[in-house]
């Protein structure tokens, strides 16, 4: 019965599970797949051991489930390496566009996050949940940012620069931050159009 009743985030675990093994099998580089397999796990462990407290609705763990994924193949290629010709030369792009993709898909951490806030009470409506939410992924972004910088500084190699993954580009962190905050702003509207359509129903 609880194997039914939990098939959907079973499923999206061992999606997890398998692409992690799979991405491990002969990455780019190890130093950069273990550094970003660490965040897919450390993610997947807080969401197992808060599991019982507080369950998210299956949008918010189908976006956790899709950044885990982006993640883990960039973890595998490294983000500045994905093949993405098939996209990148049609839309005559410099650089390769996967990093970009994958920090819009971290801003829609703000679904979830708006489903906490208001879930437990901490914003006084749905509308305010997904403001404080969209904040909060900003903020985080940011801190990700220095992150990235920091590795960066103390590897001072090819990992480093990896998993940095500026491409050479000066402003890669400010626009990283807006491709997340665009995925904040996507989320959020979203967020707020299926809580309403939820409380026309009641």
């Amino acid at each position: 019965m609880r194997i039914k009743q939990y098939r959907l985030e079973i499923a999206m675990l061992a999606g997890v599970g398998v692409a992690s093994v799979l991405s491990g099998i002969a990455p780019a580089s190890r130093a950069v797949w273990l550094t970003e397999i660490f965040w897919v796990w450390g993610l997947v462990a807080i969401l197992l051991v808060t599991f019982r407290k507080f369950r998210f609705s299956g949008v918010a763990y189908a976006c956790f489930f899709v950044w885990s994924i982006l993640q883990i193949i960039g973890a595998h290629w490294t983000f500045e390496h994905v093949p993405m010709r098939w996209l990148a030369e049609p839309l005559g792009l410099a650089r390769n566009p996967y990093d970009r993709i994958a920090h819009f898909m971290v801003g829609w951490f703000a679904f979830p996050l708006a489903e906490l806030y208001w879930r437990k009470g901490w914003a006084r409506s749905v509308a305010a949940s997904a403001f404080f939410a969209v904040m909060t992924t900003v903020a985080m972004a940011g801190v990700w940012e220095i992150v990235e910088w920091l590795y960066a500084a103390i590897d001072g190699g090819e990992a480093g620069a990896a998993f940095l993954g500026s491409q050479g580009d000066e402003w890669d962190a400010q626009k990283d931050i807006l491709c997340d905050t665009l995925g904040a702003l996507c989320s959020a509207a979203l967020f707020i159009v299926l809580n309403r359509k939820e409380r026309n129903k009641q």
